[in-house]
């Protein structure tokens, strides 16, 4: 090569090299979760109860950060502190008790609670439906949606006279249900089911 175009090349090579990386893509990590974000997880208005699984972080506290069952008294248990309440609240509210309680042995504790199953919202299809028994409620379940869940209704249901059994207050309801109406979209009619309710769905 000519003495000439090696000079060229020497006087290029600093600016591609510096165009080339300029232009390659960088991954760059994820930035790391704050304590902000993780507690922001946790403030929603579900209220805990029994046989729930609570994802517990505390920040920078591995060892004291897992998973929890919640047990049938309504408490779960934790390293250093032992057995707390935890059915009743939302998980914010936990989340708040447990770094209070947590204030005795770690310095400015910050804490999340996340609810990573839920187990303790159930509602129950009787009658002409294909799976029944007790499901499994997802916020905000509707009366279409427990149907659906639970396989839809059989040839026989009689889908006039559906009713939904509730206890609410010490009473006892029967709230009739008009299926077919909330079926072509009527809102009103697609009721909100509440924990515990029964849909009876008679032949």
């Amino acid at each position: 090569m000519k003495p000439g175009r090696l000079f060229i090349l020497a006087f290029f090579a600093p600016s591609l090299f510096s165009y080339a990386q300029s232009n390659v893509p960088v991954n760059k990590p994820a930035p790391a979760a704050t304590p902000a974000l993780a507690a922001g997880t946790a403030s929603d208005s579900y209220v805990i109860g029994a046989s729930d699984v609570l994802t517990v972080t505390v920040w920078k506290e591995p060892t004291l950060s897992g998973n929890v069952l919640v047990r049938p008294d309504g408490m779960i248990s934790l390293p250093l502190l032992g057995d707390v309440q935890a059915s009743g609240m939302t998980p914010l509210q936990l989340a708040d008790q447990i770094a209070k309680k947590l204030k005795k042995f770690v310095q400015d504790p910050n804490v999340s609670v996340v609810i990573s199953q839920i187990h303790s919202k159930v509602v129950y299809l009787l009658g002409e439906v294909a799976r029944k028994g007790p499901i499994e409620m997802t916020p905000g379940m509707t009366l279409l949606e427990a149907i659906s869940s639970a396989g839809g209704l059989t040839d026989y249901a009689n889908a006039k006279k559906i009713y939904i059994l509730r206890d609410e207050a010490g009473t006892h309801q029967k709230i009739p249900v008009h299926y077919k109406e909330a079926l072509k979209g009527n809102s009103e009619l697609n009721l909100v089911l509440k924990p515990g309710d029964t849909i009876v769905v008679p032949y």
